[in-house]
């Protein structure tokens, strides 16, 4: 059976550095997933809005014009995204963001720099542990 691109897993990447972005977004590609990439939070939430089909996100907790934290906030008032698992990642290695970030609803935090395969390690038990999107009808 073949599968279309239409029908694999697809995770939300948000994060406003370009490098990290393509090298979050390679990793995860690498797991045969597909990427949607957002450059700041209010794209992010804009594409949220209009699409909640993902499997798990990824967001910098400091990117432009919304939070990570805030997006995540959003997310788990929503009933349509409220099963996607996040990963909040951050050039900040702090306790207390940490712990704000999973009290918020984050499901994974990874301090900046990471490599790839930390990044696949961590995607790998999101998705694992996302529970799929019911059909209407």
């Amino acid at each position: 059976m073949l599968t279309t691109i239409q029908s694999l897993p697809r995770v939300l990447v948000a994060d406003d550095d370009p490098v990290i972005r393509r090298l979050v977004t390679s990793a995860i590609q690498g797991e045969g997933l597909v990427v949607v990439t957002a450059n700041d939070g209010r794209e992010a939430f804009r594409i949220l809005k209009s699409d909640g089909n993902f499997s798990a996100a990824v967001f910098d907790m400091m990117i432009p014009h919304l939070k990570g934290i805030d997006i995540i906030r959003y997310m788990r008032t929503e009933k349509r995204l409220i099963r996607i698992p996040i990963m909040m990642i951050s050039a900040e290695l702090d306790i207390k963001l940490m712990a704000s970030s999973f009290a918020a609803g984050a499901s994974a935090f990874l301090a900046k720099p990471f490599t790839p395969e930390q990044i696949r390690n961590a995607l790998r038990m999101l998705v694992g542990n996302v529970k799929p999107a019911r059909q209407a009808g």
